[in-house]
């Protein structure tokens, strides 16, 4: 219980820093260009999503990686979840919202998806990494 807690964190601490400075400051002025984000942004349903997801990418690591090497767990990792998460936070988004540019979004929350993935893939996987 205690590595799945860490897993969560480990997914959790990067990606609320790294989507809050991506987001809202850092490209913000590209994505209210999009005009894909409303006006009022509820933040603590993003962080509620992001456990639920922390939850869920622990409890797979731990069955399908644990025990793996950092680099080889973190690859394996990266190569199972940065395409599914890909598929729902930029596919099935560019789907259904409204926006001034879908190929603008999709390039930039594909990056996105690239980055957060390269960041808490090898941090998950240091958690479960077998012991020397």
């Amino acid at each position: 219980m205690k590595k799945r807690a860490l897993a969560v964190l480990a997914y959790v601490l990067p990606t609320f820093p790294l989507g809050y400075f991506w987001h809202l400051a850092t490209f913000s002025d590209h994505y209210r260009s999009l005009n894909v984000y409303r006006d009022d942004i509820f933040v603590p349903l993003g962080v509620a999503s992001m456990f639920v997801q922390g939850v869920v990418w622990a409890i797979l690591y731990e069955r399908l990686f644990a025990g793996e090497t950092i680099l080889k767990g973190g690859l394996k990792f990266a190569m199972l979840a940065c395409p599914l998460a890909w598929s729902f936070m930029v596919l099935a988004v560019s789907a259904k919202h409204h926006m001034s540019s879908v190929s603008g979004y999709v390039v930039i929350e594909s990056a996105f998806v690239f980055v957060q993935y390269a960041v808490v893939s090898p941090l998950i996987a240091a958690v479960y990494a077998r012991s020397s």
